[in-house]
């Protein structure tokens, strides 16, 4: 496990070293844009774009609890009848196994949610970085790139966290995941751009 984390920052280092580079060679206005530029608070209220983008945000966040909710309660009443019918087959009386149904339920909605959010999380993220890069004037393609290691951030650093400390480790790993996620994105954006201008810089590699 040691030697895996240890090659993975070396990996990281490299990567970063190498996009750093390209910038360079490329120059700033040609590199990854969404690195330096932000999409503030602010953006909100231009009464344009960034205010449109606020509100759609808010109601995709919106549909996406109701989804949630409407998934964990279908998830609660399914495990719950399969528990209660499984109970008095086994020749317990109702009331005992109401209760043990209801428990049941509970657990399988408790895990529902958490499955729910392992999906919605990285997508709300990803999204959201998806637009920003594209706002502050970045290409189709660096936000998609941004976008897609946002989303394998949010998602691991998530999993990774609940399973060292709960929920709180859910909550901080995802916002770590989502930062180190989409900056990969960027670096290797930034690579692929310098790779890109010296195959048409180097006559013999082009």
């Amino acid at each position: 496990m040691m030697r895996v984390q240890l090659l993975s920052l070396a990996g990281v280092l490299v990567l970063s070293f190498t996009a750093e580079k390209c910038r360079q060679l490329v120059g700033e206005e040609h590199s990854s844009r969404s690195r330096t530029e932000r999409f503030t608070f602010t953006d909100c209220f231009d009464m344009r774009y960034g205010t449109i983008a606020c509100v759609f945000k808010e109601i995709i966040k919106l549909y996406l609890y109701y989804i949630r909710a409407v998934h964990v309660q279908k998830v609660r009443g399914e495990v719950s009848e399969k528990a209660l019918m499984d109970n008095l087959s086994k020749g317990r009386n109702i009331d005992q196994a109401v209760k043990v149904a209801h428990e049941e339920g509970k657990k399988a909605a408790k895990r529902a949610s958490r499955q729910a959010k392992h999906v919605m999380g990285p997508i709300v993220a990803s999204g959201w970085d998806f637009f920003e890069t594209l706002y502050v004037g970045g290409s189709l393609a660096e936000g998609l790139v941004r976008s897609g290691g946002t989303f394998v951030g949010t998602f691991t650093g998530g999993l990774v966290g609940e399973g060292k400390i709960g929920w709180f480790g859910f909550v901080l790993g995802s916002q770590m995941g989502s930062w180190v996620g989409g900056r990969i994105g960027l670096m290797a954006y930034d690579v692929g751009i310098g790779a890109q201008y010296l195959l048409h810089r180097i006559p013999f590699l082009s």
